[in-house]
Order: structure tokens, then sequence, then C-alpha cells
């Protein structure tokens, strides 16, 4: 099973044609394509047009959560309708099921959000904004444990924007940790187990990590792949 992904495209609306040519080989490359979120610059609606413009009627599934540029104009609902219309599936602490080749694969995705990893993490604890931020990570986070345990297929895929696990920020400034991801979404996955997990967000991150349980986590951000989408080989094991 070949899982091509990638995230923090940034599309505006001069992007047209920006990504199209380099997909029309993807149904030869692979058998579905995920997004891992920044999928505009500035979550409006007529980005979105340009968004589902150069990924839909590729030929192959197409998956995608959103980030935190996708939310910034507070136009997500209709971002998300419009991409849906165009026939690209969305998650937002929900899955979505395929058949590849015979084989069953689970997608299950979030945005997710910050928050820190463990030992150096915020807390529902103190000042209202405090509690607003870090409720919203337990919540999302939340959303991907019951999601990820809802899937029964014998391959599963966890998709956030937000980092789960550290490893994959290293390049970044460690001041911004708390920023790039929590090890809430990580607890997550280790928990329901997945055979592969994608993030984007981080732009100076590197690409390769694993949560503590030995998951295999890749950070897709654009930045880091430096190319229109990466590929990834799951092989279930045998029944």
């Amino acid at each position: 099973m070949r899982i091509a992904a990638v995230g923090d495209v940034h599309l505006g609306v001069d992007s047209h044609g920006l990504w199209r040519p380099a997909l029309l080989e993807l149904p030869e490359r692979a058998d579905i394509l995920l997004l891992a979120g920044d999928l505009t610059r500035h979550g409006t609606v007529e980005e979105a047009k340009v968004v589902a413009t150069e990924f839909a009627d590729l030929g192959v599934p197409v998956v995608a959560v959103l980030g935190n540029h996708d939310y910034h104009s507070d136009a997500e609902q209709d971002v998300t309708k419009l991409l849906i219309d165009q026939g690209i599936t969305v998650l937002e602490g929900t899955a979505a099921t395929f058949s590849v080749g015979g084989t069953t694969l689970g997608v299950a995705g979030t945005k997710g959000f910050g928050g820190g990893f463990a030992g150096k993490c915020a807390s529902v604890f103190g000042e209202r904004q405090m509690r607003n931020f870090s409720c919203h990570t337990v919540a999302l986070a939340d959303s991907l444990d019951a999601t990820l345990a809802s899937l029964d297929t014998e391959v599963t895929i966890a998709l956030t924007h937000y980092s789960p696990i550290s490893d994959t920020l290293h390049g970044e400034p460690r001041e911004i940790y708390p920023f790039l991801g929590s090890y809430l979404l990580g607890e997550a996955i280790d928990k329901n187990g997945a055979d592969l997990a994608l993030h984007g967000h981080a732009h100076a991150g590197c690409e390769r990590g694993t949560t503590p349980a030995g998951i295999r986590v890749r950070n897709v951000a654009q930045p880091v792949l430096r190319a229109a989408y990466a590929i990834y080989e799951l092989n279930p094991e045998p029944a």
C-alpha cells in the first residue's frame, strides 16, 4: 500500500497550477493522498477553491485535515464544505475507510493543537485563557483517541496537523515546541495503535520520528519534504 502525503502547501489565490502538474502521475505512484493541514494561507473560501482545483479529481482518494492557517479567517466550516463538495474527504475527530487492493485502510484525523510535551507542557489550570488553550488540546486529543478506537481496519493511519511527538520538531526553536504539538496526540496514537502517524506544521523540523511505543511518525510539511509529496509504503501483517 502506497501512501502519498504532504502538508503546509499554503495555497493562495495566486497559486493556480502550482501543484497540479506534479500530481499528474500520482495514480501510478500511490494509492491515496493525505494532506496534513495548512492547505491555504489565510483560510479563505477563495483560497480553498484553489486547493480544490489543485487536489480534486486526481484519480486517487484525497483525505485532509485542516491546519491553523485554514482557521485564520473563521471560515473553516465553509472551507470544509467546499472541499467535501469537490470530492476531498476532510476529517476532524472523524475517520474514513478505504479498500486498497483488497486491504482495508482507516484514516483517523484531527487538526490537533499545541500544549507541549511531557514534563514541559501546559495544563488545565489557572487563568481562563490558559484553561481554554489546554482544554482545546485535550478535546482534540480525546477525539483522536475515540476515532482511532472506532477503526477496525487492516491498516490504520493517524493524520494530524500538529505534531504528536517532539522528535520531528528538531530544528525548530525549543521555545516554540508548545505551539507545534502535544504529547496527548501521541498518547492517543500509542493507546490505540497505528501503522503510521503523519503531521505537518513544523516547517523547520525533521521528517522522521517515533512515538514512545515505537509507532512511526512522519512530518510531511512541504518545507521539510522539499517535494510535492512523499510516499510511504505500508505492508499489513498477514492474517
